[in-house]
């Protein structure tokens, strides 16, 4: 893979640190020019994926895990994100997958991470294992358009 600028970081596992991701993404996306639109699906796009790592990946764990992001810039103008957390996995990705399924019908979830991570993304991949964690890996080309969710 021909990487042309990367950026790594790790957050602790606890919702403050959603906007970090947030503002994190902007800075590295800035050279890239992106559009108002493709910045705004973009950083929601982290936001859901970190939120997802938090709330779900870590639930019920004593102390906070922690969230490993990656962003690339590859050529072609392609945005590469990937989050990693090491918490709990996903037992049933299609069913996980589902709008408005919700692992947590007890919170006030609506069950949309992934459809607007796919919405707003061109891949979306989803590695996971119980007990082990979740990988998710998307890539958007910048200059295409994405219909919202």
């Amino acid at each position: 893979m021909n990487v042309l600028n990367e950026c790594r970081f790790d957050l602790v596992a606890i919702s403050a640190n959603e906007a970090l991701a947030r503002a994190a993404l902007s800075a590295f996306l800035i050279p890239a020019d992106p559009t108002a639109e493709e910045l705004a699906d973009l950083r929601t796009v982290i936001s859901e994926a970190v939120t997802n790592a938090i709330v779900h990946g870590y639930r019920g764990a004593e102390t906070p895990g922690r969230v490993t992001v990656l962003m690339r810039m590859l050529p072609e103008r392609t945005f590469y994100l990937r989050v990693t957390d090491k918490g709990c996995g996903i037992p049933d990705v299609s069913k996980a997958m589902e709008p408005l399924w919700t692992s947590a019908p007890q919170e006030e979830r609506a069950g949309l991470g992934f459809a607007i991570m796919q919405s707003f993304t061109d891949t979306l991949h989803v590695r996971t294992a119980p007990g082990r964690g979740t990988v998710l890996t998307m890539r958007r080309r910048l200059g295409t358009t994405h219909a919202a969710p």
